[in-house]
């Protein structure tokens, strides 16, 4: 593969101020290694696993109120069993903060619906306390399943913190979510309390969310007791027989902290939803723990002086991710409304005032921003700013470029690649490690990362399969119902026994840099020229008329069909067919040129963003609608009708048909 240009450099002090530069003196310093760049710790990371993972407990001062026989007992997957015998809980060490004082700011909260809030470090421990003796006075013990309707504000944080405190496990849903959704995700886990709003603001507009909240409730026959955060309208209660917030937190008492065992659930997840019921994906204290120990401070160099934000909702695992920036001391930025209102620039005018250093935000947002010629570097003070993370999608080449021309020259881009399946990152940026054009600068430490060919070669310099050939302490517990772990291995390890596919096509590079090209299950394969959809989407989303794009491969009449959604004013017409025909043909190779190009209002997306291509493939197969996706999961419910439509038509099966 050719070397793409190098966007930025590690600058030469890196190893002296970086928090990866310490880990590596306390490595040499206590157990005797020496590394001579990153690829070498990281190999040493993935094949000695016991020994990294004991050295982040270690260098963390992980705190475990009863000793771990070893670092990693069972190691094969699924089942690994880690630091067996200990016992300990992550609200603990998010509210230890043992390099900040007492009155240091350590939660900063914006939002279109109230007035911008801080906390200080005495406050948050103050309210998880109270929030925490509130839950308890309810009759909440550990395993009991606090389930959260809640958006991205204190409250939410503060409960997340309580919950875990007395070992109780925590799922939340943004309430953007439909009312169908909640429930399919919520009556999985049969929650004892539901704590929730009554409504929001959002793109300058109220929303009011009264009738969701019933019909949850009616639909959650375990509920105990209903909590409502006065939110949208902060003088009154509007949630029938809800206990108030205020009224959960009358009692003061300071933050106490049940000890579990490692593999103790701490949340659940789930996945988005667009092929079935949700899969709920539960996950343990001690391994989210070491997980984003190791990958925040070590990856995103965070501490104490910094001020870290992820634009995300309750309902992604990005929002979980950013509240634990406070186990490294960070201070996190919240960010709840429209990251359009009133105008694209809204997230970079929050970097700006809150005086974020690491701001982390969508692939799909970049490249709006992009679209629209924002200039957020010039047109704004970001000069605190250091990162810029991305994830969600694929970022491409010309993604990387705007980041530096128009963000900031020196910022350190981390594009990563994870998923709510380990609430973290398998690919990412390092302080240690340059970002080159278009590319994930490396495997993350811990993560064995490879490219499967079918039979379970591994590749460099190739399109494979990413799967993971070790543990991660952060993989599931399991899934919620799920006893004998059926449908956790039919998940991840029925492809390659033993080895965890997670199904994306990766390649890796003999640099150790990596380009993700989409979903695995949605690749393109065209006499036998394969392409992931990422490389599809950036040469169509290129063009100035095009705002997003979806493509399927329907392998009955091996027919390519192209979704656009165009700007306001735009048209497909011939001659923009023609372009994108001409473009696709240039830049992937001529087995790539779509059959057929319709135009329709939106791309169906989850509510976290990520391009419904399988349930769409389905739909336009003959799938019915309502099995192929949850509507209640997409941002646009309404993005599937044209789809719909279609199938429905009879075009697809009508050669004479031309494409519309």
């Amino acid at each position: 593969m050719p070397v793409p240009p190098v966007l930025w450099s590690p600058p030469g002090d890196a190893p002296n101020r970086s928090r990866i530069g310490a880990y590596l003196r306390w490595l040499e310093a206590e157990r005797g290694l020496r590394f001579a760049d990153y690829n070498e710790l990281w190999r040493w990371s993935v094949t000695d696993l016991g020994a990294f993972w004991q050295s982040i407990w270690d260098h963390f001062g992980v705190v475990s109120h009863s000793p771990p026989s070893a670092a990693i007992g069972r190691p094969e997957m699924p089942g690994t069993a880690w630091f067996p015998g200990s016992r300990l809980n992550w609200a603990e060490h998010a509210l230890r903060l043992s390099q900040r004082g007492p009155d240091d700011v350590v939660v900063i909260a914006h939002s279109e619906s109230r007035s911008p809030t801080t906390l200080t470090v005495a406050e948050l421990r103050d309210a998880v306390g109270r929030a925490r003796h509130g839950l308890h006075r309810l009759g909440v013990g550990p395993g009991d399943r606090i389930a959260a309707y809640l958006p991205n504000i204190p409250e939410a944080a503060i409960g997340l913190l309580a919950t875990a405190s007395l070992g109780a496990i925590w799922s939340s849903c943004a309430p953007e979510f439909g009312t169908r959704s909640v429930v399919d995700r919520f009556s999985q886990i049969e929650p004892k309390v539901l704590l929730t709003i009554d409504g929001y603001r959002y793109g300058g507009r109220q929303v009011d969310r009264t009738d969701q909240v019933a019909a949850i409730r009616a639909a959650l026959p375990s509920l105990a007791a209903t909590v409502a955060v006065p939110y949208l309208e902060p003088t009154s209660s509007r949630i029938p027989d809800a206990v108030g917030w205020h009224e959960l937190t009358a009692a003061g008492g300071a933050p106490e902290y049940e000890t579990v065992p490692f593999d103790h659930p701490l949340y659940v997840l789930y996945s988005s939803g667009t092929t079935g019921l949700p899969k709920a994906i539960v996950h343990r204290h001690g391994g989210i723990l070491l997980e984003h120990l190791k990958i925040h401070a070590l990856h995103h160099d965070l501490g104490a002086e910094d001020r870290f934000f992820w634009f995300s909702t309750t309902g992604w695992m990005m929002w979980n991710y950013l509240v634990s920036g406070l186990l490294v001391d960070a201070t996190i930025v919240l960010y709840d409304g429209s990251p359009a209102h009133p105008d694209l620039l809204r997230l970079w005018r929050l970097a700006e005032e809150a005086g974020i250093t690491f701001f982390g935000t969508s692939a799909p947002y970049l490249m709006a921003c992009r679209k629209h010629g924002l200039q957020p570097g010039a047109q704004l003070d970001l000069s605190r700013l250091r990162g810029v993370g991305s994830t969600g999608a694929p970022l491409p080449p010309e993604g990387f470029r705007y980041v530096y021309d128009s963000i900031g020259s020196d910022v350190q881009l981390a594009s990563v690649s994870g998923g709510t399946d380990v609430c973290s990152a398998f690919v990412g940026g390092s302080p240690m490690v340059p970002v080159w054009e278009g590319e994930i600068s490396c495997r993350h430490l811990g993560c064995r990362v490879e490219a499967f060919d079918p039979d379970g070669q591994p590749l460099i310099g190739a399109q494979g399969e990413l799967v993971l050939t070790a543990p991660m302490p952060s993989m599931p517990v399991g899934f919620w119902n799920d006893p004998d772990g059926e449908r956790y291995r039919a998940a991840y390890f029925s492809d390659y026994p033993g080895v965890w596919r997670h199904g994306d096509w990766i390649t890796i590079t003999d640099r150790g840099s990596c380009v993700i090209s989409g979903r695995s299950d949605a690749t393109l394969n065209r006499g036998g020229v394969r392409i992931g959809t990422a490389e599809f989407y950036a040469a169509v989303e290129a063009f100035e008329e095009v705002t997003d794009s979806l493509v399927v491969h329907l392998e009955a009449g091996d027919l390519l069909i192209l979704f656009v959604a165009l700007r306001e004013g735009a048209n497909l017409d011939e001659e923009l067919r023609a372009r994108i025909s001409a473009e696709l043909r240039r830049g992937l190779s001529p087995r790539h040129v779509p059959d057929r190009i319709h135009a329709v209002p939106a791309i169906p997306r989850t509510l976290s963003g990520k391009k419904l291509e399988v349930p769409v493939k389905r739909i336009l197969t003959g799938t019915p609608p309502e099995l192929a996706a949850s509507r209640g999961s997409l941002a646009d419910p309404n993005a599937l009708d044209p789809f719909v439509a279609l199938a429905a038509s009879g075009a697809l099966t009508d050669a004479s048909q031309p494409a519309g």
